[in-house]
């Protein structure tokens, strides 16, 4: 949650539909080119809070003093947003960010660019897949990119996790399954592979499980009906044939009902701790955790994290992963621990019924929205173009209907990683998530959704109040876009929560926070030094980006900030501006 510091005054939240304030027109006939409300941190510290209106006849790109990050004094945006924006302009940027995962299949830096050049934020890394020295290889490659070449994508590692997967059989591919033949599931370990037989990597996989019981591979990928116990081990025979794919994800049903058998098992195994670990020292900028079944193993993490701090080590955020059934009865406190969450559909359609999994994902959209915490929709988007060229038009539907519940980000898994037309899948996600906000933004939906109130403390509630209202005055005064600035991205964050109609530009001089609100609706961040002067730093952003052609005469932002003085003198500018372009 947001805390404004010292801000020292509560502003209660308002909407303004008069058609008397029109900045085209201005107040009362008269021209009014800003508008803020601000307030006075060490009046409030005192015991007297005052809060004050500002109106000005002008605004535009004043000179003023300030370094910026690029030593060539160029606008630290990167090069496909500011690409985007001067092609489509304020109101034509895509809102909804994209996820890809990394594989074999798009890993050389030739792939990795064309995949950031199509819209791709966040890189994923799975790490039940590949070797250490193959993820160092592709984090480099983009670090690469993002400090060469002018990009803007954030690391995930996501982790394994305590779960029974099929181990790898052995075979470089897939292996089919037909109809009526015969398998021995074990956990022996074993080098190469054995004809009809597959590892399973947790010994007490079998334990509870009877004969007649159904074993389901990847939600229905294949299925065996276990016709006898040896030992440890299961022979099943195959009811339903099809392909055994590495690592596949197995479970067990009986009577139509999931057999539980993995609450026992903890979050984190001794391999995620080592990845864990390997990413911190690589710099990643998310970690998505696996099969989590309470808020205990996500507190535990962010505490461990947060013990490197020491270290110099950049503050990663906590993905919580849903995608089991454990989860969803503890959603809400798991929820409200991490920093995020992410639908795993696809192995959360293992263990409920499918058709359920359409509200179950709405559901948790929504709590997110109202937690604001970020959500990503993942898992079989576009599975189709995992070997076709086009998506099936129920595939597109699936998207839009993810874009119309406003989810921050998309992920493609295989269609990304290991399908050749990744990057024509990337393409279907950005073309049809436009296309869908645009709709919403016709129909006004993100005036329908309603609204929580998270601030517990004084502060809290005063940003939480600055951003609904920042949100609702750009989009009842129709403004072009939303200028955030701000050290550690709460705000941006409590704004995007809102889903205004308008860009948020997150304005910070911490690259981790940059990244991570790479994560976040509607917001495209930017790397900037920021002094105490706020008026200095609006009008010599304002003054970059009318420089690089992003900005032009007449455009309105409204400009919000949370900027805390290193200066002791210096008074916190907290405040509220609506500027208009000249």
């Amino acid at each position: 949650m947001a805390v404004l510091g010292d801000l020292g005054s509560k502003i209660a939240p308002f909407m303004i539909k008069d058609p008397i304030f029109d900045l085209k027109k201005g107040v009362f006939g008269v021209p009014i080119l800003r508008c803020g409300v601000w307030s006075d941190a060490r009046k409030f510290r005192s015991g007297e809070l005052r809060i004050g209106v500002q109106a000005v006849m002008q605004a535009g790109a004043e000179s003023a003093e300030i370094s910026w990050k690029n030593s060539k004094g160029a606008l630290g945006i990167d090069v496909v947003s500011e690409e985007e924006l001067r092609k489509k302009g304020f109101l034509g940027l895509r809102k909804t960010k994209l996820v890809c995962t990394i594989g074999p299949a798009c890993c050389s830096l030739d792939d990795l660019e064309k995949l950031a050049k199509g819209g791709m934020v966040v890189a994923r890394l799975n790490m039940c897949h590949n070797t250490r020295e193959w993820h160092q290889d592709v984090i480099r490659k983009i670090k690469k990119l993002n400090e060469e070449m002018g990009y803007c994508v954030s690391l995930m590692i996501d982790t394994e996790g305590s779960q029974i997967h099929v181990a790898d059989h052995g075979a470089t591919s897939s292996v089919k399954a037909e109809d009526g033949s015969i398998w021995h599931f074990t956990n022996e370990k074993f080098e190469g592979s054995r004809p009809f037989t597959v590892q399973a990597n947790y010994e007490g996989f079998s334990e509870g499980i009877n004969v007649g019981d159904e074993l389901v591979i990847d939600g229905g990928m294949v299925s065996f009906e276990v016709v006898e116990k040896v030992g440890k081990d299961l022979r099943c025979k195959c009811t339903d044939p099809g392909l055994l794919l590495p690592r596949a994800k197995l479970s067990f049903w009986r009577n139509g009902k999931l057999v539980g058998k993995n609450h026992e098992l903890p979050t984190l195994s001794t391999k995620d701790w080592s990845d864990i670990q390997f990413g911190i020292s690589e710099g990643i900028d998310f970690i998505a955790l696996s099969f989590v079944n309470s808020a205990d193993a996500v507190t535990h993490l962010k505490n461990y994290i947060s013990t490197q701090a020491s270290k110099q080590v950049p503050s990663i955020k906590v993905l919580a992963k849903i995608e089991s059934l454990e989860s969803l009865h503890k959603l809400e406190e798991i929820v409200k621990a991490s920093d995020g969450i992410m639908i795993a559909r696809g192995d959360l359609g293992v263990e409920i019924p499918l058709e359920q999994i359409p509200a179950i994902q709405e559901k948790i959209t929504i709590l997110c929205r109202q937690i604001n915490k970020p959500v990503i929709v993942a898992s079989q988007l576009l599975e189709s173009m995992v070997e076709y060229p086009t998506p099936t038009r129920a595939e597109v539907a699936d998207v839009s209907e993810a874009v119309s519940q406003f989810a921050d980000a998309l992920m493609l898994s295989g269609e990304s990683a290991i399908g050749p037309y990744g990057l024509k899948a990337l393409s279907v996600l950005r073309m049809s998530s436009s296309r869908m906000e645009l709709s919403s933004r016709e129909e006004n939906k993100q005036n329908v959704l309603f609204q929580h109130y998270l601030g517990t403390s004084f502060p809290d509630q005063i940003a939480e109040q600055i951003c609904n209202c920042a949100a609702r005055m750009a989009n009842n005064l129709g403004l072009d876009a939303i200028f955030v600035y701000t050290r550690h991205g709460q705000m941006a964050s409590l704004i995007s929560g809102n889903r205004p109609n308008s860009p948020i530009f997150a304005f910070t001089n911490d690259n981790t926070t940059r990244m991570t609100l790479n994560m976040q609706w509607g917001v495209t961040p930017i790397l900037v030094d920021l002094s105490d002067d706020m008026e200095a730093n609006i009008q010599r952003s304002i003054e970059l980006m009318k420089t690089k052609g992003l900005i032009k005469e007449d455009d309105t932002v409204l400009v919000v900030s949370d900027i805390i003085p290193t200066s002791a003198t210096q008074t916190v500018f907290q405040s509220i501006q609506v500027k208009t372009i000249v």
